[in-house]
């Protein structure tokens, strides 16, 4: 995984400004979310919270694969794989192009490596700056 290097230092949660695509709001540089929010956000990231499906998310960020094509890639199992599949797709995280026989999943939102990369380098600092384990 390529590193991340930040141009200032995060205060808090430094977020886009609060546009009509993005409507989040900002009160001294906190993240503020509406109470209906607050479920969307948990249920991204439980979808977000295992280590198979993180690995299937950027399997398929390079482009369609089918879950053959996953589980020869990953090593892992074809029942494993679909499982994970269709907690990606329940979440919205994937789609599906169906051709022919065939079944091709693909990620619905670049944005979301961006969301891992920073879930990543905010993991990595914490874990840098961690004294006790």
């Amino acid at each position: 995984m390529e590193k991340i290097v930040r141009e200032k230092p995060i205060t808090g949660l430094d977020v886009a400004e609060e546009s009509e695509e993005y409507p989040v709001a900002t009160e001294k540089g906190a993240l503020v979310l509406q109470d209906e929010d607050y479920q969307t956000v948990a249920f991204l990231a439980k979808s977000l919270s295992d280590e198979n499906r993180l690995r299937i998310i950027l399997c398929v960020s390079n482009g369609k694969k089918s879950v053959s094509s996953i589980v020869e890639e990953l090593g892992l199992s074809q029942p494993l794989v679909s499982h994970h599949l269709k907690e990606l797709k329940r979440s919205l995280l994937v789609k599906i192009e169906r051709s022919g026989p065939f079944i091709y999943y693909e990620l619905v939102d670049p944005r979301i490596l961006d969301v891992i990369r920073t879930l990543s380098t905010v993991a990595t600092d914490l874990l840098t700056a961690r004294k006790t384990f």
